[in-house]
């Protein structure tokens, strides 16, 4: 299954003659294909920005209708029993992150196994990746995910890579060139880094993005513009086409999933500020992220289940 770029392009174009678009709202009509058996969705929440304690976190997600959540691997014993601790009291599945910020290659490559390592024994619902850096070779770069393919045969949980901005697949050209020579790469799609990276919504490069999307297995539900990684409120009517644009591409993956009656998985990951725009001086978002969140969780719910 393949996108139709023209006729997006032609709905964009829309746009800017003042003509409306779908909003937000439309997506909550469920797809209408047929399911094959063992097709499940599962939407994740994510901790960035907030500010209290594991156990209230699962508490206010649970309570929100959410499956599970997506976290850095925390680093330390008494993090993990509470998160795990937290996890078990309110039912919730987990995801974890894994990555490392160091520059220097040998220093990331020894981080970026740890913490994969010791995340896969704890047998999580996925682990997704913040690879590399966008400056390694690709030698390097297909290092690190060759390790985590063979981690995910042996541990038997599955392993993403994001395309995200600043590591190995900030890039749809970098990501195809690797996709190619490694045809066990799958990914985490976050497809709103790219709308940055290459400052539109990718319709000159639809022969990567079809390929990115036949490799995806999780999606970080996020839209983004070509001047940024997030639009300020996605249920505002000016952002239609950027929300046109990132429904049509995570259609055509659970299109796939519903055909092969495979799992996916969202995570739902607008962030606090300074991802979210704030008011200058005061720094006051302009919308509420929990809001939004919740928002694209039931959305997704509805389309996608």
């Amino acid at each position: 299954m393949t996108l139709n770029r023209r006729q997006f392009i032609t709905t964009s174009a829309m746009a800017g003659t003042g003509l409306m678009l779908n909003t937000l709202n439309s997506f909550a009509r469920p797809l209408t294909q047929q399911t094959k058996a063992g097709y499940s969705l599962l939407v994740f929440a994510t901790n960035w920005g907030f500010g209290g304690s594991w156990d209230e976190f699962c508490s206010k997600i649970k309570a929100a209708g959410y499956d599970g959540c997506e976290v850095w691997w925390p680093g330390n014993t008494p993090e993990r029993t509470a998160l795990f601790n937290a996890l078990k009291k309110f039912n919730l599945k987990v995801g974890f992150l894994c990555g490392s910020g160091q520059s220097d290659f040998t220093k990331h490559e020894a981080e970026f196994r740890k913490s994969v390592t010791e995340a896969v024994s704890t047998q999580p619902a996925y682990i997704n990746c913040h690879s590399g850096k966008d400056y390694f070779t690709p030698e390097q770069k297909e290092k690190l995910i060759a390790y985590t393919i063979e981690a995910s045969r042996q541990g038997e949980v599955p392993i993403y890579h994001e395309t995200h901005r600043g590591r190995a697949l900030y890039a749809a050209p970098v990501t195809d060139e690797l996709m190619r020579k490694i045809p066990g790469l799958r990914l985490t799609l976050d497809i709103s880094h790219w709308c940055t990276v290459h400052e539109s919504y990718l319709n000159d490069q639809e022969e990567a993005v079809n390929l990115a999307l036949s490799r995806t297995d999780h999606i970080h539900a996020r839209i983004g513009h070509p001047e940024g990684p997030q639009v300020n409120d996605p249920r505002a009517p000016e952002w239609d086409a950027a929300v046109n644009a990132h429904f049509a591409w995570w259609d055509n993956v659970v299109a796939a999933k519903k055909q092969s009656g495979s799992r996916m998985t969202f995570l739902t990951e607008f962030g606090p500020p300074d991802y979210m725009p704030t008011l200058p001086y005061t720094r006051q978002p302009l919308a509420s992220q929990w809001d939004i969140n919740v928002y694209m969780m039931e959305i997704l719910r509805k389309r996608y289940s």
